[in-house]
């Protein structure tokens, strides 16, 4: 398959598609369940990434992927020995191919049958967020099967019996966690896991994401089941703070159509404070404007929190101005303020460092970010202030990165377009590797 660089249109990719003969190519689960869970790790390599396992196929096997909340389904590498009896392709034109917004055809592969050569398939664009190289790829069904316990004793599996995903290439994981072979969506889109799974086992349109430190286990949490943490600890939807989900009106994927809006999950910052202390910011960059430009989104693939190039500088000199009695350190990229770690402080929540808020919508509804999820250690013994500047120009001003969500329960209700966050579960005694499910 032909590497597509990221923002290609989609009537280009169908011409290609021709010219290179373009490999193309919902059911009820069997264990009714109330919640499925998905562990997650975090690669302590370069990447940073958050790295999940499931079990695929038949007979079945253990897959690792990426998390990612961007994406329109799960991929997975066909190319690598994608062996299975019960794979099934989904046919152009069928229900399942219009649902996923496709108008691509696999019509002209001449190998052996297989997930990556089926003709009369609807034809994906699976995309690696990460490296933003996309390529094309057939839209077919097999059996996915997920825990329904978790940090408990093992529990039964439930199981998908038909669950939809894009077939990718080996060249796509490139730059991906070592170890995975794909990139799991938990975007809104209709086929990305939230609403698939929702559908196949009948339970609420909703997930609740714990993103682990290194060395830790976090957990990803689909439908209805209780936020249960050691020791004794249950967090209530009562004791989230909620603020709504916003939909970029244009989409932001790497491949897409003329009308298309982002699954990604946007929310309204908007201002930012240091200390209690309102920065000064160009408040047009919070918004998004009528070409999808602009505004606030949540992302896993991004390690640290980028800030648009003039709201990075604000953020950056009003926390330098509230820490200027802590002695500095030299910038270790990608950061650009940092400090002699032996000299700072620690707390329940981390370096005692001054909070940074993101505002949303109202001053009660506020995120406060502390030290944890603020600062970075380097391996130098410098400590960093974790974000990252972004450019002049980025397609979105504010992108909240991994770090920052680490050890904070995040609920995505898309049901009622909305998103619950508890900041940090430190300061609660408690962190994401002492969830417990079953």
């Amino acid at each position: 398959m032909a590497r597509l660089p990221a923002g290609t249109p989609l009537a280009s990719l169908l011409f290609l598609c021709v010219l290179s003969a373009c490999r193309a190519a919902g059911s009820g689960g069997s264990n009714p369940t109330s919640a499925v869970v998905l562990p997650v790790s975090k690669d302590a390599a370069a990447t940073q990434q958050y790295v999940t396992g499931f079990r695929q196929r038949t007979p079945l096997v253990p897959v690792q992927a990426v998390l990612d909340l961007a994406g329109a389904t799960l991929w997975v590498d066909c190319d690598a020995g994608y062996v299975s009896s019960t794979y099934r392709r989904v046919p152009c034109g069928s229900k399942s191919c219009r649902l996923s917004r496709s108008v691509a055809c696999a019509t002209s592969c001449s190998g052996p049958p297989s997930p990556s050569c089926l003709n009369d398939t609807c034809g994906g664009f699976p995309g690696n967020t990460v490296t933003h190289v996309s390529t094309s790829g057939n839209i077919i069904t097999d059996v996915l099967a997920l825990p329904t316990t978790f940090r408990t004793a093992p529990g039964p599996l439930a199981t998908a019996p038909a669950f939809l995903f894009t077939c990718g290439s080996t060249f796509l994981t490139e730059g991906l966690a070592a170890g995975t072979s794909g990139i799991a969506s938990l975007s809104r889109a209709r086929f990305a896991l939230p609403t698939q799974l929702a559908a196949t086992f009948r339970f609420s349109r909703r997930f609740a994401l714990c993103l682990p430190p290194a060395g830790a286990a976090g957990v990803v949490v689909f439908g209805d089941a209780p936020y249960a943490f050691q020791p004794g600890f249950v967090l209530s939807n009562a004791s989230l703070i909620y603020t709504p989900l916003l939909v970029n009106p244009v989409s932001t994927a790497g491949v897409s159509t003329k009308g298309d809006k982002s699954d990604e999950y946007f929310v309204g910052v908007t201002g930012i404070k240091v200390n209690g202390r309102a920065v000064p910011l160009n408040a047009t960059l919070l918004a998004i404007d009528k070409q999808g430009v602009g505004g606030t989104k949540l992302s896993t693939v991004a390690p640290y929190t980028v800030l648009e190039t003039s709201i990075h500088k604000a953020v950056t000199d009003a926390f330098a101005a509230e820490t200027a009695m802590i002695p500095r350190a030299a910038p270790v990229a990608p950061f650009k303020l940092c400090y002699d770690g032996s000299k700072v402080g620690s707390t329940r929540v981390g370096p005692a460092v001054p909070t940074i808020e993101l505002v949303l919508g109202s001053e009660a509804a506020s995120w406060v970010v502390f030290g944890a999820n603020s600062m970075v250690a380097t391996k130098g013994g410098a400590l960093c202030l974790g974000v990252v500047d972004g450019g002049k120009a980025p397609r979105t001003s504010v992108v909240i990165g991994g770090h920052m969500m680490e050890d904070n329960l995040l609920e995505f209700d898309l049901e009622a377009s909305r998103l619950g966050f508890s900041s940090s579960l430190l300061f609660r005694q408690t962190n994401c590797n002492n969830f417990r499910l079953g």
